[in-house]
C-alpha cells in the first residue's frame, strides 16, 4: 500500500515483470526471424496471412492503451453511456471499413500502403499528404501507448511516469525491429489471448471486489441526471458524436489499419473485419464499465488525471495476484498497438517516401530495410520525447481523428470517381484542415454569419459521413439518398444549435469541407483516369525490374 491507499509493487517486482512480458516476446519474434528479410514480408508478411492472424492482429491493434484509459474516462465523465459510445463506435469503425477496404486491394492487390494506391492514381502530392497525416497520427499514436505505460508504472511502483515510458519504448522497439510487421502479427496474437482471458477475470473481480451490482446500483445516486440517462444528449454531443465522426477518419487515414487489409490474404478480408469487430466491442466495452464503477463508488483520480483512474481502481480493489495480471494486460494492449505503429511509420517511409518519391519506382531493396528499421528507431525516440509531455489521451484522440477527417472523402471518391483530380484531392484536404483548425481553436469569433457558416459546413459533413457509410454498403444510390436526408435534417435542426458543440463542429468541418471542394473542382475537370493503371503501378518492391518504369509513374509525380 501507498500514501493513497492502494497496493503497489516494488520496484525489482515491475522490472521484473516487464522484463518477463518484453523478454518473453523478443524470444517469440525469434521464432519467425529470417536470415534475409525481404522487404514484403517486413511492409505486409507478403500478403498471406490468414483469417485467424489477421483477425487477431486488427483486434489487439485496435484494443489498444486508449482502449483502456479513454473509455474509462468516457465511462467515468458521462456515466451509464459512456462504455457504449466507446466501445460500440470504435468496433462499427472496424465494420464500416471492410467494403472500402476490399476496394482498395481490388485496385493494388500487391500494395503497402494506402499511399501507394494514391500515388498511383494522383501522383506525388496527394500521396504525401495522405503519408504525412499518416506520420502524424502514428507518432501521436506512439505517445499515446507510451503515455499509457507510465502511467500505469507510475501509479502501481514507485518507479517514475518517465521511467515506465523508456521501458515500454526499448521493449516494442527491441522485438519489432526483427521483422517488421510478421513480428507484429505474429506477437498480436498472443498478446490477444492473453488479453481476453485476463479481461474475462478482471472485470468481474472488479466489480464484485467494489461490493458487486447492488453497491453500483446505490452508487447511481451520485450520478446527474445526465449521466444516469443511457440516451444522455450531453455524452452523445461531446462523446458519442466527436468520437463516431472521429473513428470513421481513423479507419481510413490510419496505416495500422490499411497495412492488415493489404497484409490478409484477399477471401478472409471480410471474415476477419467482422470478427474484429465483435471482438473489440465486447472488451472495450466492458473495459468502459471500470471508469463507470469509480464514478459509483466516488473515486476521484488522482492528481486530477483521468489516465490514472483504471490503475487506481484496479490497484484499489484487488489482490496483489490479480494487479500484476492486469499490469501485465495493458502492456500487453498498448504494445500491441506500439508495434503496429512502428511497423505502419516504417512501411511508410519505405513505400511512399523513399520507394515511391526518392527511387523514384527503382529502389533498392537493402536501402528499404536500412530506411524501415531507422524510421522505427526515430519514432520511438519521438514517442518517447511527445509522451513525457504527458498529455490527456481523449482528447488526443479526438484531434488527431478530426484531421483525418479532411482525407477521408477525397481518398474514398478517387476510387470510385474517374474524373478525381490530383489538384482536387491536394486542395480539398488543405483548405479542410484550415478551416478545422479555425473552428477547432476558435481563431475567429464564432457569432453571427461566420459560425453560422460552419454550422452549415458541419451539417455536410454529417451528410458525407451518413452517405459514405451507407454508400459502402448499399451502393451509390441509397448513399446519396441518405446523404440528401441527413444534410435536410441536420440544416433544420443542427443550425444554431451546433454552436454549443465546437469540437463536433470542427470535426464534421472537415468532412463537409473536403467533399465540397474536392466535388467542385472535379465537376470542372474532363480528365478520365483507367483505374487499371494502379494495378500496374503497385507491386513488390523485390521484384522491381531495373528497367526504366518511367511510364508506371502517373504525370503528377514525375
Amino acid at each position: 500500500m501507498n500514501e493513497n491507499g492502494f497496493t503497489q509493487f516494488s520496484t525489482i517486482t515491475v522490472l521484473l515483470l516487464l522484463a518477463a512480458f518484453y523478454g518473453g516476446t523478443y524470444l517469440l519474434t525469434l521464432l519467425i526471424r529470417k536470415d534475409k528479410e525481404d522487404t514484403s514480408g517486413f511492409m505486409v508478411a507478403g500478403h498471406h496471412v490468414g483469417f485467424g492472424m489477421g483477425a487477431a492482429s486488427m483486434t489487439a491493434t485496435w484494443i489498444w492503451a486508449a482502449s483502456f484509459y479513454a473509455a474509462a474516462t468516457s465511462g467515468y465523465t458521462y456515466g451509464v453511456s459512456g462504455p457504449i459510445h466507446y466501445g460500440l463506435w470504435g468496433a462499427l469503425m472496424i465494420l464500416f471499413i471492410y467494403p472500402f477496404g476490399r476496394r482498395f486491394r481490388k485496385l493494388a492487390p500487391n500494395g503497402h500502403t494506402l499511399g501507394e494506391l494514391i500515388h498511383a492514381r494522383h501522383g506525388a502530392s496527394s500521396q504525401l499528404i495522405l503519408a504525412g497525416s499518416n506520420i502524424l497520427g502514428s507518432v501521436i499514436s506512439l505517445m499515446v501507448n507510451f503515455t499509457a505505460a507510465g502511467a500505469l508504472v507510475s501509479v502501481l511502483s514507485p518507479l517514475s511516469f518517465e521511467m515506465g515510458v523508456i521501458v515500454a519504448g526499448v521493449g516494442v522497439l527491441a522485438y519489432t525491429l526483427t521483422s517488421g510487421f510478421r513480428a507484429s502479427v505474429f506477437t498480436d496474437f498472443a498478446q490477444l489471448v492473453a488479453l481476453m482471458a485476463i479481461a474475462i477475470i478482471i472485470i468481474p473481480a472488479v466489480l464484485f471486489s467494489a461490493g458487486g451490482p447492488s453497491v453500483m446500483v446505490e452508487g447511481l445516486s451520485r450520478l446527474t441526471d445526465e449521466q444516469a440517462n443511457i440516451f444522455s444528449m450531453e455524452a452523445i454531443l461531446h462523446q458519442g458524436a466527436p468520437f463516431f465522426v472521429a473513428v470513421l477518419a481513423y479507419a481510413i487515414g490510419n496505416q495500422t489499419i490499411s497495412q492488415r487489409l493489404f497484409a490478409v490474404r484477399e477471401k478472409h478480408i471480410k471474415s476477419t473485419f467482422v470478427t474484429a469487430t465483435i471482438g473489440y466491442g465486447a472488451i472495450v466495452i466492458g473495459l468502459g464499465m471500470i471508469g463507470l464503477m469509480a464514478l459509483s463508488v466516488g473515486m476521484e483520480p488522482i492528481d486530477g488525471k483521468m489516465n490514472n483512474l483504471i490503475p487506481q481502481m484496479v490497484s484499489t480493489y484487488l489482490s496483489p495476484v490479480f494487479v500484476g495480471l492486469f499490469f501485465i494486460l495493458v502492456i500487453g494492449s498498448l504494445s500491441s498497438t506500439a508495434d503496429s505503429d512502428l511497423s505502419a511509420l516504417s512501411t511508410i517511409m519505405m513505400a511512399d517516401v523513399y520507394g515511391k518519391n526518392i527511387a523514384r519506382n527503382n529502389p533498392n531493396p537493402k536501402v528499404m530495410m536500412l530506411v524501415g528499421r531507422i524510421t522505427m528507431i526515430v519514432a520511438t525516440a519521438a514517442g518517447l520525447i511527445f509522451a513525457s509531455f504527458s498529455l490527456d489521451i481523449l482528447v488526443m484522440l479526438v484531434f488527431v481523428g478530426a484531421l483525418w477527417g479532411a482525407i477521408v472523402f477525397p481518398v474514398i471518391v478517387s476510387c470510385y470517381w474517374d474524373r478525381v483530380t490530383n489538384a482536387a484531392f491536394t486542395w480539398s484536404v488543405a483548405i479542410a484542415m484550415a478551416l478545422f483548425c479555425i473552428a477547432r481553436f476558435e481563431l475567429l469569433e464564432m457569432t453571427g454569419l461566420t459560425v453560422l457558416s460552419f454550422e452549415i459546413l458541419a451539417s455536410v459533413g454529417g451528410a458525407v459521413v451518413v452517405g459514405l457509410m451507407v454508400f459502402g454498403f448499399l451502393g451509390r444510390t441509397a448513399g446519396f439518398l441518405a446523404a440528401i436526408a441527413t444534410l435536410i435534417a441536420m440544416l433544420i435542426f443542427a443550425t444554431g444549435f451546433l454552436r454549443d458543440y465546437m469540437v463536433l463542429v470542427a470535426s464534421l468541418t472537415a468532412y463537409g469541407t473536403s467533399a465540397v471542394v474536392c466535388t467542385v473542382m472535379t465537376l470542372f475537370s474532363k480528365e478520365r483516369f483507367d483505374f487499371d493503371l494502379i494495378r500496374q503501378r503497385v507491386g513488390d518492391y523485390d521484384e522491381v525490374d531495373t528497367e526504366d518504369t518511367s511510364n508506371l509513374v502517373p504525370e503528377g509525380a514525375k
